[in-house]
């Protein structure tokens, strides 16, 4: 059985991601197949899918699941890693400097942490919601605010959490359908000329 979601954090996956065929060879896959079945269901040639497929199998992105008798012929069958592919921002880092950054800012690291399983959670919903027809109970709640110097923005997270700290204590029993909140503020990326906002729930 393959995972759900598979994080891409190299460039040789990258790079074979970024090749429009074999990213429809990865949904051809999503149950076990030949490069025979893979073709017929993306409309190439065997020869020109199976040449993908090495490729992907290379970077660690489909795997060999056994084989099948055809006539004469014993056949190959290729499955997919993962349901489904994110990208890790990682991928596109070559300066040691961020990652020197994140070792001194523990909590610049919780967050790019979190955001990259935030992608990762998410890319998975949606692929219950679409493969498996679920309705998925989700909210997003996004707010900007603004502080007049760091005693602001400190009192400000205090109260927020302090708020929190009843929801938490509430619904923080080991019993029920599992949830993840997440809490997060930071600096709004708007100010270097991104539209993202600053302050959000999740």
């Amino acid at each position: 059985m393959t995972g759900r979601v598979h994080v891409v954090d190299d460039i040789e996956s990258l790079q074979s991601l970024c090749h429009p065929l074999r990213v429809r060879i990865l949904e051809a896959l999503r149950e076990p197949g030949s490069a025979a079945t893979v073709a017929r269901a993306v409309g190439e040639s065997r020869q020109r899918v199976n040449y993908h497929l090495k490729g992907l199998e290379r970077a660690g992105l489909v795997e060999t699941v056994g084989e099948r008798r055809t006539g004469n012929f014993i056949e190959t069958l290729y499955r997919s890693v993962a349901e489904s592919f994110v990208v890790s921002p990682q991928v596109a880092w070559s300066d040691p400097r961020r990652v020197e950054a994140l070792r001194h800012q523990h909590s610049l690291e919780t967050l790019v942490g979190v955001g990259e399983r935030l992608q990762r959670d998410a890319a998975s919903l949606l692929d219950r919601a679409a493969f498996d027809a679920e309705e998925i109970a989700s909210a997003t709640v996004e707010a900007d605010v603004h502080f007049a110097d760091e005693r602001d923005r400190t009192a400000f997270l205090a109260a927020y959490l302090e708020a929190l700290r009843e929801l938490c204590e509430r619904y923080g029993a080991p019993t029920g359908e599992p949830y993840r909140v997440v809490v997060a503020a930071h600096p709004a990326a708007a100010a270097a000329g991104d539209p993202t906002k600053g302050t959000s729930d999740e």
